[in-house]
């Protein structure tokens, strides 16, 4: 049985919803049937972004969002951690920790991040309830 997923986002000021659902496209497009995205999620501040909503408004989900201090949580189990991002803003990622964080503690990363026009983008699988 596939699982649900969750998509992690992180924007740039300058990106663009076309950009970030191309993204996104191109990212679940490389993964095994998994299922469909129940949600899209982020970091506090980037929820409202035209790119963050455009993502959500195209798949038809929910928004989920994360501080800094919650994304830093997840930094063991991230696969492309940044010191020049925590440096910035407090936490070693946004999209894997965004996604890692939405899908809960059985969480399993499925992409790892992925970047192009200002977007980066990851995806999880939901975990088991725990």
């Amino acid at each position: 049985m596939a699982r649900a997923v969750v998509i992690g986002i992180g924007v740039t000021e300058a990106a663009s919803a076309s950009d970030a659902i191309q993204l996104v496209e191109k990212v679940l497009g490389g993964l095994p049937e998994e299922g469909r995205p129940v949600a899209i999620a982020t970091i506090f501040g980037r929820a409202e972004h035209p790119a963050v909503q455009g993502v959500a408004g195209y798949l038809g989900v929910p928004v989920a969002v994360f501080d800094a201090g919650r994304l830093e949580c997840e930094t063991p189990r991230l696969l492309n951690p940044s010191a020049r991002l925590f440096a910035r803003i407090g936490c070693h990622g946004v999209a894997e920790a965004a996604a890692l964080a939405a899908a809960g503690n059985g969480g399993l990363l499925l992409a790892g991040k992925a970047k192009a026009g200002g977007v980066t983008a990851a995806v999880a699988a939901i975990g088991p309830a725990s």
